[in-house]
């Protein structure tokens, strides 16, 4: 973590990233850093976010950390006001702010399936929308990470499911409305991820070796994989691709690979 980073894709691009401080979306984070950008990483509370900065500066990188919960649409407000008034544009939205864990249906709460679509569907619009203007002045770009969980069925996770199908739709339905405004809008769609905080949480040691088999390349995915599918959206070489969730999963979701 100690390299140097190279700026060359991304240089001068601002990129506004919400769950930046680890995980996937902390992967992306530093990805953009090493490729030029400068960041805004945000995070209900700013402590989380020191380490992700530290890797970030100690590169050679630039990174503003900002507190903010993307349920509370003023809170995000100020969050992306404070990320023009100190870089002075926005070029890049990334929403990876999400919240799981596992739960049978029968056994969810309706607040325990109201906060996760809070979080990811609600958060993901909220930012978007706080996020509009300077994506107007800027014709930039929104890149919203989603999941494989709803293409056919994931049992207990039905919240997260259901949220992440909300994701896909802000995806699609923004690419449409804000396309004439030079904004292009698309989506990953991470599989089985390791070494994240919710893989770890979401699967059992016993089933890992069960479903890796179930996998087409025979292999989970490294969070490397998603910030790679991230940079090529990001870049020129993307610059038609509008509306797309693009899946990274190896191939798994076409067979119905369960984490069950």
């Amino acid at each position: 973590m100690n390299q140097v980073f190279n700026t060359d894709i991304l240089k001068g691009k601002v990129a506004f990233v919400t769950g930046g401080g680890t995980g996937i979306t902390g992967g992306v984070a530093r990805a953009f850093a090493e490729h030029g950008a400068k960041l805004a990483i945000t995070s209900r509370k700013e402590e989380n976010l020191a380490a992700m900065k530290k890797v970030v500066e100690d590169g050679g990188g630039e990174c503003l950390t900002v507190a903010a919960d993307v349920r509370d649409f003023e809170a995000v407000q100020a969050a992306v006001a404070q990320t023009i008034e100190h870089y002075g544009k926005i070029d890049i939205v990334i929403n990876g702010a999400a919240g799981n864990f596992l739960c049978a249906a029968d056994q969810l709460s309706p607040n325990g399936f109201g906060t996760v679509v809070d979080i990811d569907t609600k958060g993901t619009f909220n930012v978007c929308r706080a996020s509009f203007d300077a994506l107007k002045e800027s014709k930039g770009q929104i890149l919203n990470i989603s999941a494989t969980l709803h293409y056919l069925a994931t049992p207990m996770q039905i919240h997260v499911s259901a949220a992440k199908a909300g994701v896909d739709a802000i995806t699609r339905n923004l690419s449409v409305e804000w396309g004439r405004h030079g904004i292009r809008v698309n989506g990953i769609a991470p599989g089985p991820i390791e070494d994240t905080e919710g893989m770890k949480r979401l699967l059992m040691p016993e089933i890992k070796e069960k479903l890796t088999k179930k996998i087409p390349l025979q292999r989970f995915g490294r969070i490397e994989d998603i910030e790679n599918a991230a940079l090529f959206l990001a870049s020129d070489a993307a610059s038609y691709i509008n509306g797309v969730t693009l899946v990274v999963d190896g191939g798994s979701w076409l067979l119905g690979t369960s984490l069950m």
